[in-house]
């Protein structure tokens, strides 16, 4: 298995990555934003992205995009395919593209946004820290790329102060950003409850 910055001859690539994320949000139902070939080709041609590859089958991908000149960057549309799920991939295209965006940003604050229990799992082990969405990106470019996102009127309704995402991130200047942390259970749980929560309101709607 390959884990790799994503080259010009994985544009081959983008129409698959697309519906790998549009059919992982239909399962999961809490709401992925999607984007589109051309989007990932882009960002493929940018040198933004980190591809995983098994003997020339899309595994896995994730890319880079920077707001607030430079000062954010966020890891995003974290993907893996169904055939290489539960090997532990994602982590490791998590650290790929951490130590990818330290490198080619190394004075940026690095963020992400997920649903997911088990990214916010790895993101805690690499060292973000659970934070409020007012710790993030004020750039309205990086919210509207929230748009396609079926849970989009949560985070209008409270005027982005949160979502059923929750947001998360590393601070280099910070000591604690810095370093791997165990997994705790108690704070991803809650972190869980208060997203299960919003989603039972949004759902009574």
């Amino acid at each position: 298995m390959k884990v790799v910055i994503a080259k010009i001859s994985d544009i081959q690539y983008a129409e698959i990555i697309c519906e790998t994320i549009k059919e992982s949000a239909k399962i999961r139902g809490t709401g992925i934003a999607e984007r589109t070939p051309e989007y990932i080709i882009n960002k493929i041609k940018k040198g933004d992205a980190i591809i995983a590859i098994h003997k020339n089958e899309f595994a896995g991908f994730c890319y880079i995009e920077t707001w607030d000149n430079k000062e954010f960057v966020v890891n995003s549309g974290l993907i893996v395919h169904p055939n290489f799920r539960n090997k532990g991939l994602a982590k490791k295209i998590k650290k790929k593209i951490l130590e990818y965006s330290k490198e080619k940003y190394p004075d940026a604050k690095i963020f992400g946004i997920t649903t997911g229990l088990a990214v916010l799992k790895i993101n805690y082990e690499l060292g973000y820290q659970p934070v409020t969405f007012s710790e993030l990106t004020s750039d309205q470019a990086f919210w509207n790329g929230c748009k396609t996102c079926g849970n989009y009127d949560v985070l209008m309704r409270t005027d982005k102060k949160m979502c059923l995402c929750t947001g998360m991130l590393y601070n280099p200047t910070h000591k604690k950003n810095g370093k791997k942390h165990p997994y705790n259970s108690k704070v991803l749980s809650r972190l869980k409850k208060i997203k299960q929560t919003l989603f039972l309101k949004k759902n009574k709607k």
